[in-house]
């Protein structure tokens, strides 16, 4: 199969190979050409084909042994089960030891020689130079395993060290791209999208680190930026045919859908999403993938209904990875909840609780956020169980690398809240909404931000008047906060700047809710950007950077502010051009 016959896919799986070797010679076009067809099979739902094909040879093929690899990561990744973690990390030293094999063995000659001179990058063999690609994607998992596999300190040292080993495995195949004649090599673009996928990705996951985070990375040598790595995975995106294209397109769809929206400040680039997602949908036009992606650019625009219809079509399409469907509906309930549809929102946040193991406390407050939405219309016996899920949750903590996890201990908070103010709490559901950025998506409809309105203006009135409610600032500074986005949406900036100041104000008489201070400086930030006062806007999100210490959630928050002050300095320098460099680059 050549580069250009990854459409053909489907006729060519009348032809697969047996799933036992014949024989011990596994050449690099042979596994070049199952490695992409197995890439297309899963690409197309086709997940234990995608594994036989790839399993027999693992032993001895770098792109074998990096193919079942991956499926162990993902398995890993989407159960976080402890004992498919463990063995995902024995897979992937396995695949490491695999692709060690094959790399280039420098003599203590060529080694001090390289640290005088260039190498002579030509004088590689194309097996080398993929098995120094493949070893480079081999560390990039084992360590992000690594962070989790332990809970202790230390497994963030070991982690460290192997992302260390991992750039500088990347920096090799970028100098190698760059420098080595490529002329009669028919495998390059296979190469190429590898390493700008690689490239591409280390940039920007190390620029979207905030200040404080990258002072010390930099520290140990590591730094990134983000246009060098969107402008990687569009050139790796661009390498029609290649092994690793796809991945560059879901990293691209990635970024632009999920991170712009949850950490970000501005949009993604939703032009690009609906040109890709339509092109992908014709190649895979079974595929899980770029449904969920579909459903996610209607998502992110505010088309409730055609999400709906677009995550139920993805989780339906297949029943092998039933880890998939915890994605959906985590959107799903989502979905829901802007639609202030509690019951079905309940409903999708209960079978997260029941079938996924990320987080049963996260999910559990989920599922009582909108019992409390509900509150009036619940029977007596869905009052006990919201009182016990409520009592339940505190016990279902956990700890990944030896540190429990923000949000758990936000929400376990709040669980004790709800018993200290009479078995109530205001407007949890909408809080958490506004917590994971979910007004970037109401804010796109009208009648929906109006709606949420009349809801916080109606809880207003009941705080203001109910005396069981014994921490009546905090109570009314959340419903100022929450009111205050709807306003800023809805361009009633003065009194949406009203809200935010009277927050600020109050922040000596808050009992537990001190988060609210800070997130209403950035909020305050935000609408003087919007109103064009960028310097002022500047000053005040440096405030909420520095200006407040210890209080819940502030490292989502300073990813926040992180993201919208670079966001503002690019469009204060966006005529003078920038002169930063990054780690690595290849133009």
């Amino acid at each position: 199969m050549s580069d250009s016959d990854g459409d053909e896919f489907q006729d060519a799986m009348e032809y697969l190979p047996p799933t036992e070797k014949l024989t011990d010679d596994m050449d690099l076009s042979h596994a070049l050409d199952e490695a992409k067809l197995a890439l297309d099979l899963f690409m197309n739902n086709r997940f234990d084909e995608a594994r036989a094909l790839m399993t027999p040879w693992a032993d001895c093929s770098m792109y074998h042994a990096l193919g079942t690899g991956v499926f162990h990561f993902l398995e890993a990744a989407m159960t976080f089960d402890q004992e498919q973690i463990e063995t995902a990390s024995q897979v992937l030293e396995q695949c490491v030891e695999v692709c060690q094999k094959s790399r280039k063995k420098n003599s203590m000659v060529e080694s001090i020689g390289r640290m005088i001179r260039r190498p002579n990058y030509d004088e590689l063999l194309e097996e080398e130079i993929h098995a120094e690609l493949c070893y480079a994607e081999c560390l990039l998992l084992r360590a992000a395993l690594t962070f989790v596999e332990d809970e202790n300190l230390v497994s963030f040292v070991k982690g460290g060290y192997k992302m260390r080993n991992c750039l500088n495995a990347y920096k090799e195949c970028s100098h190698i791209l760059k420098h080595r004649n490529w002329n009669g090599c028919q495998h390059k673009s296979h190469f190429e999208s590898g390493t700008r996928m690689g490239i591409g990705g280390y940039n920007l996951m190390m620029s979207l680190l905030p200040a404080r985070i990258m002072k010390l990375l930099e520290f140990f040598g590591f730094s990134g930026d983000r246009e060098t790595g969107l402008r990687q995975l569009l050139q790796g995106h661009s390498c029609e045919g290649s092994l690793r294209q796809v991945l560059c397109t879901m990293a691209l769809l990635g970024y632009n859908l999920f991170v712009c929206y949850v950490i970000g400040h501005g949009d993604g680039d939703l032009n690009l999403c609906d040109m890709i997602i339509e092109q992908e949908l014709k190649k895979y036009p079974d595929g899980v993938w770029f449904k969920f992606f579909k459903a996610r650019y209607e998502y992110v625009q505010g088309n409730l209904e055609m999400a709906i219809e677009w995550y139920t079509k993805a989780w339906q399409s297949q029943t092998q990875w039933i880890q998939f469907h915890h994605l959906c509906y985590w959107e799903l309930m989502w979905a829901h909840c802007f639609k202030q549809d509690w019951v079905s929102a309940r409903d999708f946040s209960d079978l997260l609780l029941h079938e996924s193991r990320w987080s049963r406390a996260m999910y559990g407050y989920q599922k009582a956020s909108y019992m409390c939405m509900l509150h009036d219309k619940l029977g007596s016996d869905e009052k006990k169980e919201l009182n016990q899920l409520l009592k339940d949750i505190p016990a279902w903590k956990q700890r990944i690398a030896g540190k429990s996890i923000p949000m758990e201990k936000f929400i376990i908070k709040k669980c004790s809240r709800y018993f200290a103010q009479n078995e109530k709490l205001v407007l949890p559901a909408i809080e958490l909404l506004y917590l994971w950025n979910g007004f970037k998506i109401i804010g796109k409809q009208i009648p929906i931000v109006e709606s949420f309105l009349k809801l916080i203006e109606t809880q207003e009135q009941i705080v203001e008047t109910d005396i069981c409610f014994p921490f009546p600032y905090d109570n009314t500074c959340l419903l100022l906060l929450l009111k205050g986005m709807c306003l800023r949406h809805m361009k009633m900036w003065e009194e949406a700047e009203e809200c935010f100041r009277k927050v600020i104000s109050l922040e000596k008489e808050l009992k537990d809710d001190t988060y609210l201070p800070p997130y209403a400086t950035y909020e305050l930030g935000i609408l003087q950007w919007i109103e064009g006062k960028y310097e002022k806007a500047m000053v005040t999100l440096e405030n909420a950077k520095s200006g407040f210490k210890g209080y819940s959630l502030e490292s989502r928050l300073h990813f926040r502010i992180h993201a919208a002050m670079a966001d503002l300095r690019a469009l204060r320098r966006e005529t003078k051009g920038s002169n930063k460099s990054s780690v690595i680059d290849e133009q």
